[in-house]
């Protein structure tokens, strides 16, 4: 399995606090069957904004030193989409930001309250660029959860889906599983990830959720969700269309 979104980089946000926690993280992961994770601290956020992108790929080396052959990792972020990100985007490849694994694909988190730009507009401006828009863990986002259908649009204009693990299990609530089972019946998730912050609380663990959803949509779906359709992100080549 790939793991697309984990907050695996050191004291840069609310995920690994050390390096020690860090590999421990790791580890985790590659006990869990994880063979390859993507490290997304956050950026643009109003907390961390981790704009100086050459201290993200120091620590990122660091990281990759202390790991070693216990999993496969490349850098990215995850982007909190705002009024200047589209033309952030347009400064690539300089400025501040990190695509998935060196990509055309971009991990974003839209806003928890309802304010910003129009995310339909956002996802169609990059898609027209040739990006790959990823909507991180829509179904924790209460103004989309609520209205799930409206994600069908999203997925109209171009964006892809990544559904939490915890979220598919229920760790999460019952809004959240709700939106999860939603878009898996309507085949509008495209990718299972762990946003693992700690190796405990909130780990690097997929195999739950890929059990849950072999029960439930069968288990080619499930490989798709969390090995197919990730590694493609990590080879830089669009997924296939269905999903099924």
């Amino acid at each position: 399995m790939v793991d697309l979104h984990a907050h695996l980089l050191p004291g840069v946000d609310d995920g690994a606090e050390e390096l020690a926690d860090a590999v421990r993280m790791c580890e985790v992961a590659a006990a869990d069957g994880i063979t390859a994770a993507v490290a997304t601290p956050h950026q643009r956020h109003e907390w961390w904004p981790n704009d100086d992108r050459d201290a993200l790929v120091s620590r990122f080396e660091t990281l990759l030193g202390a790991v070693g052959r216990t999993i496969e990792l490349s850098i990215g972020a995850e982007i909190r989409v705002d009024s200047e990100l589209l033309a952030e985007v347009d400064r690539l490849p300089d400025g501040s930001l990190l695509p998935m694994a060196g990509s055309r694909y971009l991990l974003l988190e839209l806003p928890p309250m309802r304010v910003g730009p129009d995310p339909r507009a956002v996802v169609h401006e990059l898609a027209v660029g040739g990006w790959r828009p990823v909507l991180a863990h829509p179904e924790r986002i209460a103004w989309l959860a609520e209205e799930p259908a409206s994600l069908a649009e999203l997925v109209e204009r171009g964006a892809l889906l990544q559904l939490t693990a915890m979220s598919v299990t229920g760790a999460f609530g019952k809004r959240a599983r709700e939106c999860c089972a939603f878009l898996l019946d309507n085949d509008l998730a495209h990718f299972v990830a762990s946003d693992a912050h700690d190796a405990s609380k909130r780990p690097p663990v997929l195999s739950d959720a890929f059990r849950i959803i072999a029960e439930g949509w069968g288990e080619a779906h499930a490989r798709r969700l969390t090995d197919i359709n990730p590694r493609a992100v990590l080879e830089d080549r669009p997924i296939a269309k269905d999903v099924a």
